[in-house]
């Protein structure tokens, strides 16, 4: 009987694909079918080595299946679970536990979204959002989301813990002076706290310069079994731990708006890579917000409840600082096509293989962590260099 996933699997490659101007105009499938084989690539294999696939790219019905089919194979593991930007996350949960399990050996997880270019289109839908419980309970209030439920989350923290502007502000700060030494960036000025509290609101408290970027792109990592990962072209990158939870999927029926699922994938995670956050050399935070990176840092233990905005005021995530974090410039600088998750993965797997350019930290732990829906669902993964760690 498998009891842990810890060790037993490696991310063996990645690769995603973005745009200087943000738009990539091809066929969402055409597009899957490159960053996938891009990924595979990295690792040294092709579609023929693959028995499981993973993603809900579109939200259709049987998105991994109808993949699959496009891409020619039969992989015996899928899984299509949609929990928004935690989604990757959690899908590398489920894979390890399945190539622990013996019911996969190498299982691709892939995420791709062209919003800008459907717009050039002149595509139009009611978004992600528009289910009908919002649109009966929460629209004629006037929610606009997804900001205007985050601006709740950063309004009620700032009531309750006396957290300022000017310290959600430094999260975006350092997120750009990554961005800087990312040539793939599609923002790389340079911005000070004034430049993001002078930006005007888009949901009061939450400044334009808070927010994340609106972008098409796609990313893919390989995972396979630790055994198989040692006789590949690159370092694997070994899963010690991954946890999964969720909360709500209204704001207004958030339990607390100052506590996400992060409370229970965090700390479930660190348990099974027996590790804690003073062990992490680096992270990757899913930064849709300022406020989803200070929610992030408190309810993965890496400062007490409250303490987020003195944890974060003096820079602590960019570069040189105690706890680097977001290294590709993220959501808000780097890339945000409607769902980060997969590119946090693709940056934890370089950042831990030395392939960080002018970005590269001193790591041997990574920590990836993924939010999705209005701080809904959460998805916590701990990769480290080395099986032992």
């Amino acid at each position: 009987m498998v009891t842990s996933i810890r060790g037993a699997a490696a991310i063996v490659g990645a690769a995603d694909e973005v745009s200087p101007d943000g738009v990539i105009d091809v066929p969402l499938r055409e597009l899957e079918a490159r960053v996938i084989r891009a990924a595979l690539a990295d690792a040294g294999l092709t579609l023929k080595d693959v028995d499981g696939l993973c993603s809900c790219t579109g939200g259709t019905l049987m998105h991994s299946v109808e993949l699959a089919e496009y891409l020619g194979i039969t992989p015996r593991f899928t899984d299509a679970t949609q929990t928004g930007g935690a989604s990757y996350g959690l899908y590398v949960e489920h894979a390890a536990a399945a190539i622990a399990a013996g019911l996969a050996e190498t299982v691709v997880i892939v995420y791709a979204s062209t919003p800008r270019a459907a717009r050039r289109r002149g595509e139009k839908g009611m978004g992600v959002f528009a289910t009908p419980e919002r649109i009966e309970w929460e629209t004629p209030f006037g929610v606009m989301l997804p900001i205007s439920a985050y601006a709740l989350a950063a309004n009620r923290h700032m009531s309750q813990f006396g957290t300022t502007a000017e310290q959600l502000a430094q999260i975006a700060v350092d997120t750009r002076k990554w961005a800087a030494l990312n040539p793939r960036a599609h923002l790389r000025d340079e911005i000070s706290v004034d430049d993001v509290l002078n930006s005007g609101f888009l949901a009061e408290p939450v400044h334009k310069l808070e927010c994340c970027l609106v972008t098409d792109g796609a990313g893919a990592i390989v995972v396979t079994s630790a055994e198989r990962a040692r006789d590949l072209e690159k370092p694997p990158v070994y899963v010690l731990g991954a946890a999964s939870a969720a909360s709500h999927t209204m704001i207004s029926q958030m339990p607390d708006l100052t506590v996400t699922p992060g409370a229970v994938s965090g700390p479930a995670a660190f348990a099974q890579a027996a590790l804690t956050p003073d062990d992490v050399g680096v992270v990757q935070l899913y930064d849709s917000f300022t406020i989803t990176v200070l929610l992030a840092l408190e309810d993965l233990g890496f400062c007490a409840k409250g303490e987020g905005g003195d944890f974060v005021g003096d820079g602590v995530l960019a570069p040189g600082g105690e706890l680097p974090g977001q290294t590709t410039g993220g959501g808000l600088a780097y890339t945000h096509p409607g769902a980060f998750g997969a590119f946090l993965l693709v940056e934890a797997t370089r950042q831990l293989r030395g392939e960080g350019g002018p970005r590269q930290v001193d790591a041997d732990v990574a920590l990836a962590h993924g939010t999705g829906g209005v701080l809904s669902a959460t998805s916590t993964v701990i990769l480290g260099s080395e099986a032992t760690l």
